[in-house]
């Protein structure tokens, strides 16, 4: 492999005007939320001082996903995707507007709060499978890797740049500017979306409800490959996930600093785009099912690693390549999830992968602080971390057709031209 190939793949913003489009105003987007992820993290520690009451807010976030997100996967398969993610984008813009207005009136209400982002996350869920297949369909299936690598990366660039930033404007006007730039950034991404193309779904088109979305997952169940994926990242997210501790181990170890706060996502960040630079090797490579397998174990291991690190630096180098090896796994998973499945069920498939990607880390947070206050935030990331290693090692022993899994991008089914 060359030099070039090992390099991020920008094909996807030159040969299509659309994706190109939905590229940008999803990343200004992804940036205002990691603004309002700080923000809720601080206004929710500041009220209660408690590791619980923060991991309560991933509980919060998965609720909905759980509830909703078969439904959105459901109408997905129904109607004209774009039309749906305009009206949760939309939704999501009225959320971040009433975030601000709660951080305005000093409301210091954590009912209020948790219902702001109960709603925004419903929103989310119905929106988001939707979205999830609009790469498959605005992209030639040979750059459908790419594409999802460059949603990546803008992903993990907010994640360096928003949180780092949040933490200044926290510390210098407060929370409600905080969350009006989530607002402001919606705005963005809902323009963006108003400007793709019609996107009905192909071929015979399902009628939305419970019994298409009990479908959906039957045909998971049937593709070892699809159910070990999501098992990867389940063990992944349920047992290692993080972000909930931050506020604890911030407190403990530096001072309680917002500016520091900030940095242990943007630290995250560091890797996720130092992979996604590199993530020609990824979205080149066939055997998408061992690299997602390698990097989960990574990641379980690097998060142990932070248990253990009492220097900032050590802290921040073992999430940067916690970083590195999440990229890894989401790119590979996303490409395996959109071309292993029909059109006919990829809004549902999404969905399950959806709640998968956004659900469980939400209920690993919980899962994270609720351990972390019966003992202490290093246990919890030891214990979920190593947990997390063994769990994906076993996987990888017992599902052989997730272990040699290949893509081959040249034959994509169900797939409408490009844009």
């Amino acid at each position: 492999m060359s030099i070039t190939d090992r390099l991020l793949d920008i094909r996807p913003l030159r040969s299509s005007r659309a994706f190109r489009d939905l590229w940008i105003g999803s990343s200004v987007g992804t940036l205002g939320y990691q603004f309002a992820t700080v923000a809720v993290l601080l206004q929710v520690w500041q009220m209660t001082h408690s590791p619980v009451w923060t991991g309560a807010i991933g509980l919060v976030n998965a609720i909905p996903q759980l509830v909703f997100g078969m439904v959105g996967g459901s109408l997905a398969d129904a109607m004209d995707r774009r039309t749906l993610v305009r009206l949760t984008t939309l939704g999501q813009v009225l959320v971040a507007t009433g975030l601000t207005v709660q951080a305005l009136l000093r409301l210091d209400s954590l009912a209020v709060l948790f219902l702001l982002i109960g709603l925004a996350s419903a929103f989310n869920a119905l929106g988001s499978p939707a979205r999830r297949t609009f790469p498959v369909r605005l992209l030639p299936a040979d750059q459908v890797g790419a594409g999802l690598a460059l949603q990546n990366l803008a992903f993990q660039a907010s994640m360096l740049v928003g949180p780092a930033l949040a933490g200044l404007v926290l510390a210098q006007w407060g929370l409600a500017p905080t969350y009006l730039v989530q607002a402001v950034a919606g705005c963005a991404s809902l323009v963006a979306v108003i400007r793709l193309p019609a996107m009905p779904p192909l071929g015979t088109v399902a009628r939305a409800g419970l019994r298409q979305s009990i479908d959906g997952l039957r045909f998971i169940r049937t593709k070892p490959a699809l159910w070990g994926s999501f098992a990867t990242d389940l063990a992944a997210t349920l047992l290692a996930m993080p972000i909930a501790l931050f506020p604890l181990i911030n407190e403990l170890r530096f001072g309680g600093n917002p500016q520091t706060l900030g940095l242990f996502l943007s630290a995250i960040a560091v890797g996720g785009i130092g992979a996604g630079l590199l993530s020609g090797m990824v979205t080149r490579a066939r055997r998408a099912g061992l690299i997602q397998l390698v990097a989960a174990g990574t990641w379980g291991i690097a998060l142990a690693v932070v248990g253990f690190a009492q220097p900032l630096w050590l802290v921040f180098a073992a999430l940067a390549v916690a970083g590195a090896a999440d990229t890894v796994s989401v790119v590979t998973r996303g490409a395996m999830v959109q071309l292993a499945t029909p059109d006919s069920h990829r809004g549902r498939v999404s969905a399950v992968d959806h709640i998968v990607g956004v659900g469980g880390p939400e209920v690993g947070n919980f899962r994270a602080g609720l351990v972390a206050g019966l003992t202490s935030a290093p246990v919890a990331l030891i214990s979920g971390g190593l947990a997390c290693a063994a769990i994906v090692g076993v996987l990888a022993i017992t599902n052989r057709p997730l272990r040699t899994f290949t893509i081959e991008p040249a034959t994509l089914p169900d797939r409408a031209p490009a844009q």
